[in-house]
């Protein structure tokens, strides 16, 4: 039974109401480590959720996390118009991706950062965010990752929020899960772990699975790598191992051409290719588990 309720851009959800979750994703989305490459395009990304709910698409959460071009206040007008739930989030990605003096100038203040955009909303937007993001490293945990995953812990504990975290390569989890979960007492059933389909590490994998923690299969994205071919082997090993309760699938365009408006496979791909895939590997049955009831629970809390 789902309790609690999910925190979209248009107001809490009951999670019942979400329909077919891609459950990590970007509508809007700008790096120095991809110019020219920025997801800016308010019109594109109307487009690009129609045609994603054309194909049954039901609700978008964006793991874009502050300072890399969110626009909090334009997602509800976005939402309204297609029909499409967006979930939106708070946080702070690797250090490569900010000028220093924008890090220089949270570094005492970013769990309250992080709760603030949770209860009161990003910006002057009202817009409030339903999710932590982070991100470890290469095989590792930096300083900066350390620092940030333990604003997302005192956020989490303030708040009840969901931390998400981007794992570079697919790598690190296990040292996410000591610090978040065993460190920083964070429950594993919070913690969602981005892009493990980009390592083939079965042991890992099922281990992240036994945590509790939910793993979060995403691709394909052009301005990634191209690993979901990999997604059913993984998918059916960890649903075979008894983990089917713990799996996640994502799109996340993080680049203008990966947009399926622009050419590119974007958020429609995900139910329109990788769906018919996992269904002929899984069911139809556990597809629709891992589509609709898992980010039902994941993003699910009893807001505080």
């Amino acid at each position: 039974m789902v309790s609690g309720t999910v925190r979209s851009v248009q107001g809490d959800l009951d999670p019942r109401t979400l329909g077919v979750v891609d459950a990590h994703d970007h509508l809007f989305f700008r790096s120095p480590l991809l110019p020219g490459q920025e997801l800016a395009d308010t019109q594109l990304a109307r487009q690009e959720l129609a045609a994603y709910a054309a194909v049954g698409g039901g609700t978008v959460v964006q793991w874009t996390p502050y300072g890399l071009g969110r626009r909090a206040a334009e997602l509800p007008a976005l939402a309204e118009a297609t029909g499409v739930r967006v979930v939106a989030a708070t946080g702070l990605h690797q250090a490569a991706h900010y000028p220093g003096e924008l890090l220089d100038a949270r570094r005492t203040d970013l769990a309250e950062v992080f709760v603030r955009e949770l209860t009161e909303g990003i910006g002057d937007s009202g817009v409030r965010a339903g999710l932590i993001k982070v991100a470890g490293g290469f095989h590792a945990l930096d300083a900066h990752a350390r620092w940030t995953m333990r604003a997302a812990a005192e956020a989490h504990h303030a708040t009840g929020a969901p931390i998400a975290v981007h794992h570079e390569l697919g790598t690190g989890a296990l040292d996410v899960l000591d610090l978040l979960c065993d460190e920083l007492a964070v429950p594993a059933h919070r913690v969602i772990l981005g892009h493990l389909n980009r390592c083939p590490d079965v042991v890992t994998q099922r281990e992240a699975a036994r945590s509790g923690a939910y793993v979060a299969l995403d691709g394909p994205s052009r301005g990634n790598h191209a690993t979901d071919w990999r997604m059913p082997d993984v998918m059916a090993a960890l649903a075979g191992a008894g983990y089917a309760d713990r799996l996640l699938l994502g799109g996340d365009t993080t680049t203008a051409g990966a947009r399926s408006v622009s050419g590119g496979p974007g958020m429609p791909y995900l139910l329109r290719r990788v769906r018919p895939r996992l269904e002929a590997e899984l069911g139809k049955e556990a597809v629709e588990r891992i589509l609709v009831d898992n980010p039902a629970q994941a993003f699910s809390v009893e807001w505080r």
